[in-house]
């Protein structure tokens, strides 16, 4: 009789969950695992209310299970997704059942939530029920109990565990990065110890009333010894909710299988302590010899012994009972691995766009066979356009600012004396006006990628290429994203080549009325095989909201620094002739860069219908640009704000506010920073107050409960005297 209720079965009863989301091309299923054990649940439907109807049982002995309550050996259930067309399965979330909490008598079943959900929208449960039952099958009449006796060795021939001492000891071969455990001649398989901590919650708890809480130069920290290395984790702060990021120690050992197992069963746990400064708040024990007694084989794959364990306070420290949804835990993972094993490792990040950037002046199709120009100057024909611009509205007092200045049909060309001095060689056209820019003007950087198309409201395919110009940007050439993508219903298409930037030089004022005026359009053309190209749509690009953005310091390509700012969105792109019919989504990355002031004063424009190539760098492929007029030599004397001294004042005056501009900008983002770190941290001291008065407030209901429970003994204990001095006076 004592051998039948020896036997115990762990039964979990899955019976079914709730508020999950609807899904018919999928099923669910769960997996249980317990003591290196796994079992699990057939699939069933993928529906708000999963009904499984499944009992998972686990056989041990009471010695064992004892042992394991000891050990807090977790009981843990994963809930995964099966695709049955690609067989693939995906994690939805775990639950961690504590073994302490199993009793011999019927539960009620309870609702367990699913952490680390992957469904965040809803809170997904299951139904779950927990028993011990007493295990009605004879110990030793089964076929399955039967147990081969072990073969005794051959003559002559002793077993490696036979030669090794009582106490094994893992020794550091420092050159080598390894601890030896073993012989080194018979044991010379390398294998991997890895510790992982992962999460804590609750933490709070093991805070003392009485202690004051940490300084924001220290912290809260988790330390524990790995065969002799004092290994901490990073420092954290808010105990509410710990933000360290998991950690992994490992240490490598060379040994072999048996003679590892045999070491790791003679270990003493693993404590894990939190600690504050020099002081250990609290500690808890994982066991190494539970990685020996699991059953797998190590040349296959790993074995990983993983829980949430409780932190309990040391013993000087009087702190009262807490019940078990209270208790502080900590996550950990110990793995036990060969090294030959590989491990997931992160993949590459993608390479930034930055290194196919194209400039305005080539197109964004390459010609095959071209041979490299020419090295470009830094100042590109939209700084002539523009700042001509600029000049003529300032002597013209013209309503419409120039677009383009023809030149002189007779103009006669005239050799500057430095050309004179070296001859004829070089092919630069002499006859090109200079350009004076103006000391506040701007270097910019405008940079745009087109980066997908999707939402297609049209029946059929298309080809889809995206076309636009920007004359500001000195150049009237369209940019083309090239090869075209087809483009279907409900399908989403990356764009190649879809990305271009342009260098222009531009005052402040003038970028910021453009921009508020004149938006960037972009065309959607379907490139037709056998017929002519059709467009289908336009998508307009308000610049202005680039203006808005936050900007960002970073240091240019001449390590000068600059300002930066970032605008993303998706745009409808609308059709030709009902405009509000939508065709398309596009989405796109502006950015706007600041370099600076211009370093140079004069820009040179060349005429592109020219012959000659320019040593500085107009490509003949663009527009033709701008030529002053010529001016006569019977003019009237200039007018006072004409003049040099008026035109360096007017200069000082633009620079000195938009360096006030700039100061004030500074002085906001700084105060802003500081507001918002002065607000985390009166959050988060917040927080930590309010935790440890609710607490206290625990603490004192306890005490007050301890308090009810004597009074209400004492008054008993009183009527019990008062009954028995009746009877005495009675008799």
């Amino acid at each position: 009789m004592a051998a039948k209720t020896d036997q115990l079965l762990i039964v979990v009863s899955i019976l079914e969950g709730r508020q999950f989301p609807k899904s018919p091309r999928l099923s669910l299923e769960v997996q249980a695992s317990f003591d290196g054990e796994q079992l699990s649940t057939d699939p069933v439907e993928h529906r708000e209310q999963p009904q499984f109807g499944t009992e998972l049982a686990w056989e041990l002995d009471r010695r064992t299970l004892h042992q394991h309550r000891l050990q807090r050996t977790p009981i843990k259930l994963q809930c995964f997704t099966l695709d049955p067309s690609s067989k693939k399965r995906e994690n939805v979330g775990y639950i961690i059942l504590d073994l302490r909490s199993v009793q011999e008598v019927q539960q009620e079943p309870r609702w367990y939530p699913l952490l680390s959900s992957k469904y965040t929208k809803q809170r997904p449960a299951l139904l779950l029920s927990l028993m011990l039952e007493s295990d009605s099958k004879p110990p030793q009449s089964s076929p399955d109990r039967f147990k081969a006796k072990k073969a005794p060795p051959r003559q002559g021939s002793s077993s490696v565990t036979d030669l090794l001492p009582d106490k094994l000891e893992a020794v550091l071969i420092s050159d080598q990065g390894y601890h030896q455990v073993g012989p080194p001649d018979r044991c010379v398989d390398m294998f991997v110890l890895s510790v992982t901590l992962a999460f804590a919650s609750r933490l709070e708890q093991l805070v003392p009333s009485s202690m004051k809480l940490p300084t924001a130069d220290s912290g809260f920290f988790f330390y524990y010894s790995l065969l002799g290395n004092d290994i901490t984790s990073e420092p954290f702060h808010n105990l509410l909710s710990p933000d360290f990021e998991p950690e992994r120690a490992s240490v490598r050992i060379r040994s072999s299988k048996q003679i590892l197992q045999t070491f790791l069963s003679q270990q003493p746990g693993l404590q894990v302590h939190l600690c504050c400064g020099n002081h250990s708040l609290g500690s808890t024990d994982v066991s190494l010899s539970r990685l020996a007694a699991v059953s797998i084989d190590l040349e296959k794959s790993s074995a990983t012994v993983e829980g949430v364990f409780v932190l309990c306070p040391p013993k000087r420290t009087k702190l009262p009972a807490l019940p078990p949804d209270l208790q502080p835990t900590v996550g950990v993972a110990v793995t036990l691995r060969r090294e030959e094993l590989p491990v997931q490792s992160a993949a590459k990040p993608p390479s930034p766009p930055a290194e196919r950037r194209h400039q305005s002046y080539s197109s964004v199709q390459k010609p095959p066979e071209r041979s490299p120009p020419p090295p470009l100057s830094p100042h590109t024909e939209s700084e002539a356009e523009s700042l001509q611009e600029e000049l003529q509205r300032e002597q013209d007092g013209a309503a419409g600012p120039a677009a383009h200045v023809e030149p002189a049909p007779h103009a006669p060309p005239k050799a500057p004396p430095a050309a004179a001095a070296e001859g004829g060689a070089s092919s630069v056209s002499v006859s090109a006006p200079k350009v004076s820019i103006p000391s506040s003007a701007h270097h910019y950087c405008f940079s745009l990628d087109l980066h997908s198309l999707g939402k297609l409201s049209l029946p059929h395919p298309i080809s889809a290429m995206l076309r636009y110009s920007y004359q500001f940007f000195g150049s009237a050439a369209p940019i083309m994203t090239n090869p075209p993508v087809e483009l279907q219903r409900n399908m989403e298409a990356a764009l190649p080549q879809s990305y271009c930037a342009f260098n222009f030089a531009s005052l402040p004022q003038q970028l910021q009325n453009t921009f508020l005026r004149v938006p960037l359009v972009v065309e959607l053309w379907h490139k037709g095989t056998t017929s002519s190209d059709e467009l289908f749509g336009r998508a307009s690009i308000q610049l202005s909201h680039l203006l808005s953005t936050e900007k960002t310091r970073f240091t240019g390509p001449t390590g000068e620094p600059g300002w930066r700012q970032i605008y993303q969105d998706r745009i409808a792109v609308v059709h030709v002739q009902r405009p509000t019919e939508k065709v398309a989504e596009l989405s796109y990355v502006a950015t706007l860069e600041d370099l600076g002031f211009i370093k140079a004063k004069q820009v040179e424009v060349l005429d592109s219908s020219q012959n000659e190539v320019p040593l500085q760098t107009v490509p003949p492929s663009l527009p033709p640009t701008l030529r002053p007029p010529a001016s006569s030599p019977s003019q009237a004397p200039a007018a006072p704000r004409d003049t040099l001294e008026y035109r360096t004042a007017l200069e000082l005056e633009l620079w000195k506010e938009e360096q006030e501009d700039l100061f004030d900008d500074q002085l906001r983002m700084k105060e802003l920073r500081h507001m918002q770190a002065l607000a985390e941290e009166w959050r988060r001291r917040d927080a930590e107050r309010e935790a440890l008065v609710k607490k206290k407030e625990t603490e004192y209901n306890r005490l007050e409960e301890r308090l009810q429970k004597t009074l209400t003994d004492l008054e008993r204990r009183e009527k019990e005297l008062a009954e028995a001095e009746l009877q005495v006076r009675a008799s």
